[in-house]
């Protein structure tokens, strides 16, 4: 079991993310992440390193994300291996208010770097269907995740 602080310290990096994303800043947001790190859109777009996805997320700042800021919600995180973080949560882009249900889910996976900080080696991003998801729950109740049903 992994201590309390090694949650907190992860879910720093995810605080910083916010904030670059926040800024605007590409290149605050790639530091975040390894050199060989691997990122996927929610639309399929797969980018392979730091280079990758910092190029990517300037060329977002100028212009399909201009003026966005990020809502991010972990739903868990879980240390399968020493030096490894395996996130789930929620997110999403937005202007204005924040939305209340947000649309994505998200998974990172992180490791501890030898200079003692967390990096994120994985990220996979996945706009949620809840319509779709609502009909098959409903068709076939024993797809409810566990921590949904009550």
């Amino acid at each position: 079991m992994q201590s309390t602080s090694e949650s907190v310290a992860v879910q720093a990096v995810l605080n910083r993310l916010v904030d670059a994303w926040g800024r605007q800043d590409a290149e605050m947001y790639g530091e975040l992440f390894t050199e060989d790190a691997t990122y996927v859109t929610y639309v399929g777009t797969f980018y392979q390193g730091r280079h990758d996805i910092v190029a990517s997320h300037r060329a977002l700042f100028d212009g399909f994300a201009k003026g966005t800021r990020l809502a991010d919600e972990t739903l868990a995180i879980r240390f399968p291996a020493p030096g490894v973080a395996v996130v789930s949560g929620r997110g999403d882009t937005y202007k204005g208010s924040r939305p209340a249900k947000l649309s994505k889910i998200q998974t990172y996976t992180l490791v501890l770097g030898a200079d003692g900080e967390w990096r994120i080696a994985a990220f996979q991003n996945t706009r949620r269907r809840p319509l779709t998801e609502a009909v098959s729950h409903r068709l076939a109740p024993g797809l409810v995740p566990v921590a949904e049903r009550r």
